[in-house]
Protein backbone atom coordinates (compact mmCIF):
# COMPACT_ATOMS: atom_id res chain seq x y z
CA UNK A 1 0.00 0.00 0.00
CA UNK A 2 1.20 3.25 -1.05
CA UNK A 3 1.52 5.75 2.07
CA UNK A 4 2.72 8.52 0.09
CA UNK A 5 0.23 11.66 -1.74
CA UNK A 6 -2.09 14.62 -1.43
CA UNK A 7 -4.28 12.90 1.24
CA UNK A 8 -2.88 12.89 5.28
CA UNK A 9 -5.55 10.23 5.84
CA UNK A 10 -5.17 7.40 3.00
CA UNK A 11 -6.73 4.51 5.10
CA UNK A 12 -10.05 7.49 5.26
CA UNK A 13 -9.63 7.30 1.52
CA UNK A 14 -9.96 3.59 1.40
CA UNK A 15 -13.06 3.87 3.04
CA UNK A 16 -14.88 6.01 0.58
CA UNK A 17 -14.32 3.13 -2.15
CA UNK A 18 -17.42 1.57 -3.63
CA UNK A 19 -18.77 -0.92 -1.38
CA UNK A 20 -16.60 -0.36 1.56
CA UNK A 21 -19.16 1.77 3.33
CA UNK A 22 -21.74 -1.66 3.16
CA UNK A 23 -18.99 -3.96 4.49
CA UNK A 24 -18.17 -1.12 7.78
CA UNK A 25 -22.13 -0.98 8.52
CA UNK A 26 -22.93 -5.22 7.83
CA UNK A 27 -19.52 -5.58 10.25
CA UNK A 28 -21.08 -3.16 12.66
CA UNK A 29 -24.66 -4.80 12.98
CA UNK A 30 -23.32 -8.45 13.15
CA UNK A 31 -20.63 -7.20 15.85
CA UNK A 32 -24.07 -5.45 17.54
CA UNK A 33 -25.72 -8.66 17.56
CA UNK A 34 -22.79 -10.52 19.76
CA UNK A 35 -22.98 -7.59 22.14
CA UNK A 36 -26.52 -7.55 23.15
CA UNK A 37 -26.70 -11.17 23.35
CA UNK A 38 -27.97 -11.63 26.80
CA UNK A 39 -25.43 -14.25 27.90
CA UNK A 40 -22.91 -11.53 26.83
CA UNK A 41 -23.99 -9.71 30.16
CA UNK A 42 -23.33 -12.37 32.15
CA UNK A 43 -20.57 -14.63 30.94
CA UNK A 44 -19.00 -12.47 28.53
CA UNK A 45 -15.58 -14.06 29.90
CA UNK A 46 -16.53 -16.97 28.60
CA UNK A 47 -17.23 -16.07 25.02
CA UNK A 48 -14.47 -14.42 24.81
CA UNK A 49 -12.19 -17.44 25.79
CA UNK A 50 -13.79 -19.53 23.39
CA UNK A 51 -13.30 -17.05 20.50
CA UNK A 52 -9.65 -16.96 21.16
CA UNK A 53 -9.64 -20.87 21.02
CA UNK A 54 -11.57 -20.94 17.90
CA UNK A 55 -9.57 -18.07 16.37
CA UNK A 56 -6.44 -19.84 17.05
CA UNK A 57 -7.78 -23.01 15.17
CA UNK A 58 -9.06 -21.01 12.26
CA UNK A 59 -5.60 -19.13 12.03
CA UNK A 60 -3.34 -22.15 11.63
CA UNK A 61 -5.97 -23.72 9.34
CA UNK A 62 -4.82 -20.79 7.11
CA UNK A 63 -1.03 -21.71 8.20
CA UNK A 64 -1.48 -25.17 7.10
CA UNK A 65 -2.75 -27.00 10.03
CA UNK A 66 -6.26 -27.58 9.52
CA UNK A 67 -7.25 -29.05 13.26
CA UNK A 68 -10.27 -29.83 14.44
CA UNK A 69 -11.56 -27.64 17.34
CA UNK A 70 -11.69 -30.28 19.63
CA UNK A 71 -8.24 -31.59 19.24
CA UNK A 72 -7.01 -28.36 19.43
CA UNK A 73 -8.68 -28.09 22.69
CA UNK A 74 -7.91 -31.54 24.06
CA UNK A 75 -3.76 -30.98 23.20
CA UNK A 76 -1.56 -29.82 25.50
CA UNK A 77 1.83 -30.74 24.21
CA UNK A 78 2.43 -28.91 20.55
CA UNK A 79 6.12 -29.77 19.77
CA UNK A 80 6.02 -32.61 17.39
CA UNK A 81 5.58 -31.74 13.67
CA UNK A 82 4.82 -28.78 11.74
CA UNK A 83 1.29 -28.67 11.81
CA UNK A 84 1.26 -29.18 15.82
CA UNK A 85 3.83 -26.21 15.92
CA UNK A 86 1.66 -23.98 14.01
CA UNK A 87 -1.37 -24.61 16.28
CA UNK A 88 0.79 -24.29 19.26
CA UNK A 89 2.43 -20.43 17.69
CA UNK A 90 -1.02 -19.52 16.80
CA UNK A 91 -2.84 -20.32 20.46
CA UNK A 92 0.13 -18.53 22.25
CA UNK A 93 -0.23 -15.17 19.71
CA UNK A 94 -4.00 -15.64 20.49
CA UNK A 95 -2.99 -15.62 24.62
CA UNK A 96 -0.27 -12.45 24.13
CA UNK A 97 -2.22 -10.38 21.68
CA UNK A 98 -4.67 -9.38 25.02
CA UNK A 99 -1.56 -7.68 26.35
CA UNK A 100 -0.27 -5.73 23.65
CA UNK A 101 -3.75 -3.39 23.32
CA UNK A 102 -1.88 -0.63 25.43
CA UNK A 103 1.23 -0.41 22.97
CA UNK A 104 -0.08 -0.80 19.66
CA UNK A 105 -0.71 3.06 18.94
CA UNK A 106 2.19 3.84 20.38
CA UNK A 107 4.77 1.63 19.24
CA UNK A 108 3.09 -1.08 15.97
CA UNK A 109 6.94 -1.93 15.21
CA UNK A 110 7.63 -3.27 18.45
CA UNK A 111 4.41 -5.27 18.63
CA UNK A 112 4.87 -7.31 15.50
CA UNK A 113 8.30 -8.02 16.92
CA UNK A 114 6.69 -9.59 20.04
CA UNK A 115 3.88 -11.26 18.17
CA UNK A 116 6.75 -12.95 15.75
CA UNK A 117 9.12 -13.46 18.73
CA UNK A 118 5.72 -15.46 20.71
CA UNK A 119 4.89 -17.13 17.11
CA UNK A 120 8.47 -18.52 16.62
CA UNK A 121 9.63 -19.57 20.14
CA UNK A 122 13.15 -19.67 19.07
CA UNK A 123 16.14 -17.69 20.05
CA UNK A 124 17.77 -17.14 16.87
CA UNK A 125 19.17 -13.78 15.61
CA UNK A 126 16.25 -13.14 12.58
CA UNK A 127 13.53 -13.88 15.61
CA UNK A 128 11.55 -10.80 16.42
CA UNK A 129 13.18 -8.17 13.21
CA UNK A 130 12.44 -7.79 9.52
CA UNK A 131 14.52 -9.65 7.46
CA UNK A 132 17.79 -8.69 5.71
CA UNK A 133 18.58 -8.60 2.13
CA UNK A 134 18.74 -12.27 1.01
CA UNK A 135 17.05 -14.16 3.87
CA UNK A 136 14.91 -16.65 2.76
CA UNK A 137 10.74 -16.62 4.11
CA UNK A 138 8.95 -19.27 4.93
CA UNK A 139 5.51 -18.27 4.06
CA UNK A 140 4.74 -21.99 1.07
CA UNK A 141 0.87 -20.68 1.03
CA UNK A 142 1.72 -17.21 0.44
CA UNK A 143 3.14 -17.41 -3.58
CA UNK A 144 2.68 -13.67 -4.67
CA UNK A 145 6.27 -11.88 -5.49
CA UNK A 146 8.45 -11.22 -2.08
CA UNK A 147 9.09 -7.30 -1.74
CA UNK A 148 12.89 -6.49 -1.46
CA UNK A 149 14.47 -6.09 2.10
CA UNK A 150 14.71 -2.03 1.57
CA UNK A 151 10.75 -2.05 0.45
CA UNK A 152 9.89 -3.88 3.74
CA UNK A 153 11.80 -1.35 6.03
CA UNK A 154 10.03 1.62 3.88
CA UNK A 155 7.06 -0.12 4.10
CA UNK A 156 6.32 -1.15 7.61
CA UNK A 157 7.42 2.13 8.59
CA UNK A 158 4.88 4.21 6.53
CA UNK A 159 2.78 1.73 8.17
CA UNK A 160 3.47 2.66 11.57
CA UNK A 161 3.20 6.41 10.91
CA UNK A 162 -0.43 5.55 9.51
CA UNK A 163 -1.08 3.92 12.98
CA UNK A 164 0.48 5.94 15.25
CA UNK A 165 -0.93 9.29 13.98
CA UNK A 166 -4.96 7.49 14.03
CA UNK A 167 -7.75 9.01 11.41
CA UNK A 168 -10.89 8.74 11.11
CA UNK A 169 -10.69 5.65 8.89
CA UNK A 170 -13.29 2.92 10.07
CA UNK A 171 -11.70 0.32 12.17
CA UNK A 172 -12.13 -2.42 9.75
CA UNK A 173 -10.63 -0.02 6.99
CA UNK A 174 -7.78 -0.33 9.20
CA UNK A 175 -7.55 -3.48 10.02
CA UNK A 176 -7.74 -4.94 6.89
CA UNK A 177 -4.80 -3.11 5.46
CA UNK A 178 -2.56 -4.20 8.50
CA UNK A 179 -3.28 -8.01 7.91
CA UNK A 180 -2.67 -6.97 4.09
CA UNK A 181 0.23 -5.21 4.18
CA UNK A 182 1.76 -7.72 6.49
CA UNK A 183 1.12 -10.54 4.22
CA UNK A 184 2.24 -8.62 0.83
CA UNK A 185 5.14 -7.44 2.89
CA UNK A 186 6.30 -10.96 4.58
CA UNK A 187 8.53 -9.19 6.52
CA UNK A 188 9.71 -11.80 9.19
CA UNK A 189 11.74 -15.13 8.01
CA UNK A 190 8.36 -17.37 9.43
CA UNK A 191 4.88 -17.18 10.87
CA UNK A 192 4.06 -14.16 8.79
CA UNK A 193 0.23 -15.11 7.79
CA UNK A 194 -0.37 -15.61 11.88
CA UNK A 195 1.59 -12.62 12.57
CA UNK A 196 -0.70 -10.47 10.45
CA UNK A 197 -3.76 -12.42 11.52
CA UNK A 198 -2.80 -11.70 15.21
CA UNK A 199 -2.21 -7.76 14.43
CA UNK A 200 -5.82 -7.98 12.44
CA UNK A 201 -7.34 -8.76 15.64
CA UNK A 202 -5.18 -6.32 17.79
CA UNK A 203 -6.41 -3.61 15.52
CA UNK A 204 -10.17 -4.68 15.62
CA UNK A 205 -9.92 -4.90 19.52
CA UNK A 206 -7.85 -1.69 20.19
CA UNK A 207 -10.30 0.17 18.07
CA UNK A 208 -13.16 -0.42 20.00
CA UNK A 209 -15.17 -2.11 17.33
CA UNK A 210 -14.56 -5.66 19.36
CA UNK A 211 -13.30 -4.62 22.79
CA UNK A 212 -13.54 -8.13 24.22
CA UNK A 213 -12.51 -10.05 21.06
CA UNK A 214 -15.95 -11.78 21.15
CA UNK A 215 -15.75 -12.27 17.00
CA UNK A 216 -12.67 -13.78 15.49
CA UNK A 217 -12.58 -12.88 11.82
CA UNK A 218 -9.69 -15.62 11.76
CA UNK A 219 -12.56 -18.32 12.33
CA UNK A 220 -14.39 -16.40 9.04
CA UNK A 221 -11.07 -16.22 6.71
CA UNK A 222 -11.03 -19.65 7.34
CA UNK A 223 -14.61 -20.73 6.61
CA UNK A 224 -14.11 -18.54 3.76
CA UNK A 225 -11.40 -20.70 2.47
CA UNK A 226 -7.80 -20.49 1.33
CA UNK A 227 -8.33 -19.85 -2.44
CA UNK A 228 -10.87 -17.00 -1.66
CA UNK A 229 -8.30 -15.85 1.05
CA UNK A 230 -5.56 -15.11 -1.40
CA UNK A 231 -7.50 -14.36 -4.21
CA UNK A 232 -8.57 -11.33 -2.09
CA UNK A 233 -4.44 -10.80 -0.88
CA UNK A 234 -3.97 -10.73 -4.81
CA UNK A 235 -6.53 -8.04 -5.01
CA UNK A 236 -4.81 -5.76 -2.36
CA UNK A 237 -1.49 -6.29 -3.66
CA UNK A 238 -2.53 -5.16 -6.81
CA UNK A 239 -2.96 -1.90 -5.67
CA UNK A 240 -6.32 -0.93 -7.84
CA UNK A 241 -9.29 0.65 -5.68
CA UNK A 242 -11.21 -2.42 -7.37
CA UNK A 243 -8.48 -4.56 -5.68
CA UNK A 244 -8.45 -3.14 -2.50
CA UNK A 245 -12.29 -2.81 -2.00
CA UNK A 246 -12.44 -6.63 -2.46
CA UNK A 247 -9.99 -7.24 0.14
CA UNK A 248 -11.55 -4.99 2.46
CA UNK A 249 -15.11 -6.68 1.91
CA UNK A 250 -13.29 -9.77 2.46
CA UNK A 251 -11.79 -9.23 5.88
CA UNK A 252 -15.24 -7.76 6.45
CA UNK A 253 -17.15 -10.46 5.70
CA UNK A 254 -14.72 -13.06 8.05
CA UNK A 255 -15.44 -10.43 10.91
CA UNK A 256 -19.09 -11.34 10.34
CA UNK A 257 -18.53 -15.22 10.36
CA UNK A 258 -16.65 -14.58 13.51
CA UNK A 259 -19.56 -12.84 15.10
CA UNK A 260 -22.12 -15.22 13.95
CA UNK A 261 -19.65 -18.37 15.71
CA UNK A 262 -19.50 -15.95 18.79
CA UNK A 263 -23.30 -15.75 18.26
CA UNK A 264 -24.17 -19.39 18.30
CA UNK A 265 -21.49 -20.30 21.12
CA UNK A 266 -24.03 -17.73 23.06
CA UNK A 267 -27.13 -19.55 22.21
CA UNK A 268 -24.87 -23.15 22.89
CA UNK A 269 -24.79 -21.40 26.72
CA UNK A 270 -28.11 -20.10 26.76
CA UNK A 271 -29.15 -23.93 26.01
CA UNK A 272 -27.16 -25.01 28.05
CA UNK A 273 -25.74 -27.14 26.18
CA UNK A 274 -22.40 -26.01 26.13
Amino acid sequence: MSTTGATADPLAVLGTLPGVAESVESVRKAVDRVYGHRIMRRRSNEITSEAALRASRGSAALSGADWALEEVRRRTDFSGDDEARAVGAALRLSAEAGQLLSIWRQSPLRVLARLHLVAAADSSPSVGRPRQEGEPVDEPLVELPLPNAADVSGRLEGLSQLIVAGGSAPALVTAAVVHGELLALRPFGSHNGLVARAAERIVLVASGLDPKAVCPAEVGHAELGRAAYLAALEGYVSGTPEGMAAWIAHCGKAVELGARESTAVCEALQRGAA
